[in-house]
C-alpha cells in the first residue's frame, strides 16, 4: 500500500498508473471493510467488536488489519487525506482509534476478560498449543523426550505448560468471543509468530503516542499562583 502510494507519485511510473491504482483501489476497500464503511461487504465482527475471519487462529488477521490500518493512518495524517469510503470519509483519528481497539481487545478488554498476548495481565492462556512449552524443562529433567513420549507424556495434560511462552499471540476466541484454554484446542490456542510480528509495529506507534502526549503535558506552562 506505501509502496504502492510512492510509485504513483512518480513520473517515472507513469506507464504502469492504471495497474498501480487498481492495487490502490483493492487495498482501500479492504482498509474500508475493516472500519465497517463498504456498501455491504465487510469484515465480519465478533460480539465484542474483534474483527473475524475464520476459526483458526484468526489473530493473525486481527493483528496484520491493526497493522495496516495504523500506517495508512499515518499516510494520511501526513497527507491531510481522508479515506473515502462507500459509508463516508474516514480520517487518520478514526482509522487509529480502531487499530487500538483491536490491540485492546487482545489484550484483555475483551469478554472474556482473556489477554491473547501470553504473559500479559492477569489472565491469559496457560496451556498454549507449543511443544517447547508444554513439555518439562530440561534442567528439570534431563531424561530424553522425544516425539512420540512429548506426545504420550505431555501433550493430553490437564495442568497449566510448565514453561510461559512469553509474548506469543494465540489464535484467539472464536466468532461469539468464546475461548477454551486447551492444548488439544489448537485452532485457538496455537502460538505463531506472524501472530505477533505485525503487533511490535502498532505498539511502537501507540507508545511514541503516549510520550507525546507526556512531552505535552509537561511542555504546558504551569498555573500562575494567586
Amino acid at each position: 500500500m506505501i509502496v504502492n502510494q510512492e510509485l504513483l507519485e512518480e513520473e517515472k511510473h507513469k506507464g504502469h498508473r492504471d495497474t498501480l491504482e487498481q492495487y490502490r483501489s483493492k487495498a482501500e476497500y479492504y482498509i474500508c471493510s475493516c472500519l465497517n464503511k463498504n456498501n455491504g461487504s465487510n469484515v465480519n465482527r465478533t460480539p465484542g467488536g474483534l474483527l473475524h475471519i475464520r476459526q483458526w487462529n484468526n489473530m493473525q488477521y486481527v493483528s496484520t488489519a491493526a497493522f495496516l490500518l495504523t500506517i495508512y493512518s499515518d499516510i494520511l495524517r501526513n497527507s491531510t487525506q481522508k479515506l473515502k469510503c462507500h459509508g463516508g470519509s474516514v480520517d487518520y483519528e478514526e482509522m487509529l482509534h480502531f487499530a487500538k481497539s483491536q490491540v485492546d481487545y487482545i489484550l484483555g478488554s475483551n469478554p472474556m476478560n482473556m489477554s491473547y498476548l501470553v504473559g500479559y495481565g492477569p489472565k491469559y492462556p496457560t496451556r498454549v498449543h507449543h511443544r517447547g512449552a508444554s513439555m518439562v524443562p530440561y534442567r528439570e529433567s534431563m531424561g530424553f523426550i522425544g516425539c512420540t513420549q512429548g506426545f504420550d507424556l505431555w501433550y493430553g495434560r490437564e495442568e497449566p505448560n510448565p514453561n510461559v511462552v512469553v509474548g506469543a499471540v494465540v489464535g484467539g476466541p472464536d466468532c461469539k468471543d468464546n475461548f477454551k484454554d486447551r492444548r488439544r484446542n489448537y485452532k485457538q490456542t496455537e502460538a505463531c509468530t506472524y501472530n505477533t510480528a505485525p503487533l511490535v509495529g502498532v505498539f511502537a506507534k501507540l507508545l511514541q503516542m503516549e510520550d507525546q502526549k507526556s512531552d505535552d503535558s509537561h511542555n504546558q506552562p504551569s498555573a500562575a499562583s494567586s
